[in-house]
């Protein structure tokens, strides 16, 4: 094969022609390969798939499948143990040349050769993907090596024929890029991957197959997967990729395992390093199941100074939360499994709670959910019992047993997973999970159990309805308040126009009876202070308290009479509105006869008493309003609203599941009745169908009141003899972190 070697600074690191810089090449360590995965990253070409591929994934099986692997592992096992950790064992860096690149790639052009290339600016059909798909199937060995680790790669398909699910969709892909079509991507669930094409990206087609059987799904729209409200699918929010997020997912699929119980650090190390390079150009914003998986290389070996692991899960469920409606389970198991790795029990339940929140969404399919059923399956009937059964021993005051948020969380976990099997065509929670339930259950007292507060979806939209008329309510106020306010503004600005005896006037208005009229009480409103009660309740006076009127009219009359030296005996018990009106204006007229000059300074002086008073008026209608606006503002106080509940913090939940909401009253029993919770839990589910969308489901989980302040990673005991290894698993979701590594 031919090749051009071309500057290494004035030039991409490849071209989509089959030409390949040789310049680059051979790569001998860690960071000739990062430097590789940088250069196709950052140039003007887009990054080649083909090439990348190859490269990782000759050193993925020849670090893990090799010789000096099957070295490290004999020595591992003569250490006796998978618990033993093997020390200062160095694997050699395979050496990757440029031939060997080269020949592979040509080799995988030459297979792809029986497809038509594209004419210019001419998008991919589902006949043209449907066939590349066609030549990579066709071409693979029939055997159970699909069921195998290290199958993620084209390095494993161009040298042994062998591909797992996701290698073939990956394959796809790289295939229709190296023929020329630009438009067809790569998309990624949980556990599955298919390919999306079009100018928009909103066609589908299945690539490849799913699970341990034999039949391919090739050719097929994901609709009916959606449609079937399956886990697989994620509700059509899964990761449509970009091509740097693409080359995540080559990185994501490395498989560092040596062995069921220990890892390979050489791979782990370059899968850390090529995570952190992504992660640096901002490929991993969108894809939190890789996001989960730096996380989990960094806990166990920290390299970053700045970015912690708990900060990187976090990242993964706001990721899920913001780009894809909260759809993903994965980062919730991230984050409970970390928090107990660490001990946090409380954090811990409340991930696990969250996890079967976002689960609950989905419909149980049986062989689809595989995967997702042996993680839950885990935590409830591994993960949480131990932790029960570690937390029992001493039962100090301390321990979660005593913590009545943490039962709550107990109950949305199961919950979640009642739900999921509603409208299933297989059960989920039989006998072996009601008996963890009904032991974890009998773990809290009554007096812990008692404190949390269960409602059911019908209080919750009770509680909404009355929160909505009672918004309404409080609108309405504010509006008539705000209308009065804006009259007694326009009154104010006409008054000012008037002399003092206008003034006077207005004054002997006020204090005239309190008008019963609409006329007369839009008049007045330029005059009184609208009391708050008459607004709300339509009880009570119009108007503001009579008595405090009563005070600022003394006030008035006194300051008037001390400026005019009229001592005049105010008896605030026994005066009325009438005479202090009487006082007013009599000594406004004496005023005026005794002296001109002393009328003038009078007169400036009461209308400034009077602007005063009007500007008080104003100030105070205005502060009706702002609190009529803020009310109407907060959330209604519904009929059993208990404040000493709010001083306690009890935990509130809603209860969506047929079974648990059947168990409300025993759950919350003095005494247990754990026969009858058993037969309840283990019933056959009657639950209606769900209603489902594009989006999120039309019935939102309910969440506990809970601080947490990091997410987690991937990590539990393995479910007995049905869990499969990661080692051993043709899923592509990140490996727990092994028992055992060697270093």
């Amino acid at each position: 094969m031919s090749t051009v070697t071309r500057s290494a600074s004035a030039s991409p690191c490849m071209a989509l022609n089959g030409i390949i810089d040789a310049s680059l090449f051979p790569l001998k360590s860690t960071s000739d390969v990062v430097n590789l995965f940088r250069r196709a990253l950052t140039s003007a070409i887009e990054p080649d798939l083909t090439l990348l591929s190859i490269v990782v994934g000759y050193i993925e099986l020849s670090l893990t499948t090799g010789e000096a692997a099957q070295a490290a592992q004999a020595a591992q096992a003569a250490l006796g143990g998978s618990n033993e950790v093997i020390m200062g064992n160095s694997v050699p860096f395979p050496v990757v040349t440029h031939e060997l690149i080269a020949g592979l790639y040509k080799k995988f052009q030459t297979i792809l050769s029986v497809v038509d290339k594209p004419k210019p600016h001419r998008q991919a059909t589902r006949e043209i993907i449907k066939k590349v798909s066609d030549v990579i199937w066709n071409s693979l060995i029939r055997s159970s090596y699909k069921d195998r680790a290290h199958l993620q790669n084209l390095y494993s398909y161009l040298s042994g024929n062998k591909l797992d699910c996701f290698g073939v969709a990956l394959a796809t892909t790289a295939g229709c890029q190296l023929l020329g079509y630009r438009d067809v991507r790569l998309a990624i669930s949980e556990d599955h991957a298919w390919v999306v094409f079009g100018q928009k990206h909103v066609e589908s087609i299945e690539v490849t197959w799913h699970g341990k059987g034999s039949e391919d799904k090739r050719g097929q729209d994901i609709s009916a997967g959606i449609e079937s409200g399956s886990w697989l699918y994620l509700g059509g929010l899964a990761v449509i990729c970009e091509r740097g997020m693409e080359v995540a997912a080559i990185c994501v699929a490395l498989n560092i395992s040596l062995s069921a119980n220990s890892d390979c650090v050489e791979v782990a190390e370059l899968q850390q390093q090529l995570l952190w390079l992504l992660y640096d150009l901002g490929h991993l914003k969108r894809y939190p199941m890789a996001l989960g998986l730096l996380g989990e290389l960094e806990e166990i070996n920290r390299t970053h100074r700045s970015i912690t692991c708990e900060q990187l899960f976090r990242e993964a469920i706001e990721s899920s939360r913001n780009y894809y409606h909260n759809h993903h389970v994965y980062p919730h198991i991230f984050q409970g499994n970390y928090y107990n790795r660490l001990l946090k029990y409380r954090e811990a339940f409340a991930a696990w709670a969250n996890a079967a929140d976002v689960i609950r969404l989905y419909t149980y399919q049986c062989r689809d959910d595989e995967e997702i059923y042996k993680e839950l399956l885990d935590i409830a009937n591994e993960l949480i019992p131990y932790v029960m059964k570690t937390e029992s021993s001493g039962h100090s005051a301390r321990s979660i047993l005593r913590d009545a948020e943490v039962f709550a969380n107990l109950l949305r976990f199961y919950d979640g997973i009642c739900q999921w099997e509603e409208d299933s065509l297989t059960p989920i929670l039989h006998i072996g999970w009601a008996k963890p339930l009904v032991t974890n259950i009998t773990k809290f007292d009554y007096d812990i159990r008692s404190q949390v507060v269960i409602k059911l979806p019908e209080d919750v939209e009770a509680e909404q309805a009355a929160a909505l008329e009672a918004k309404k309510k409080a609108t309405a106020a504010a509006t008539a308040a705000a209308t009065a306010a804006a009259l007694e503004a326009s009154l104010h600005a006409e008054g000012n126009n008037n002399n003092n005896n206008t003034v006077v006037k207005k004054d002997e208005k006020s204090k005239s009876e309190l008008p019963t009229t609409l006329a007369d009480l839009t008049a007045a409103c330029g005059e009184k202070i609208l009391n708050p009660d008459f607004l709300l309740q339509g009880g009570g006076q119009p108007f503001a308290d009579q008595k405090q009127q009563a005070v600022a009219d003394q006030t008035t009359s006194s300051e008037l009479s001390h400026n005019n030296n009229n001592h005049i005996n105010n008896n605030t018990s026994s005066s009325n509105n009438a005479e202090k009106e009487a006082t007013t204006i009599s000594n406004n007229g004496n005023n005026e006869a005794n002296s001109n000059s002393n009328s003038n300074s009078n007169n400036n002086e009461q209308q400034q008493q009077q602007q005063q008073q009007q500007q008080h008026k104003e100030a105070k209608v205005e502060e009706i309003s702002q609190v009529e606006l803020a009310s109407s503002k907060q959330p209604a106080v519904v009929d059993d609203y208990d404040p000493f509940e709010i001083m306690l913090k009890r935990p509130v939940i809603t209860l969506y599941s047929q079974k648990m909401k059947g168990l409300k009253d025993l759950l919350l029993a003095e005494k247990l009745n754990t026969h009858a919770i058993s037969l309840q839990v283990t019933a056959q589910s009657v639950a209606s169908r769900k209603v489902r969308g594009s989006g999120t489901d039309s019935r939102q989980p309910a969440t506990i009141s809970a601080t947490i302040t990091a997410i987690a990673s991937t990590e539990g005991a393995s479910i007995g003899g049905s869990a499969t290894s990661a080692a051993s698993t043709d899923s592509f979701a990140p490996t727990r972190p092994k028992r055992t590594r060697r270093e």
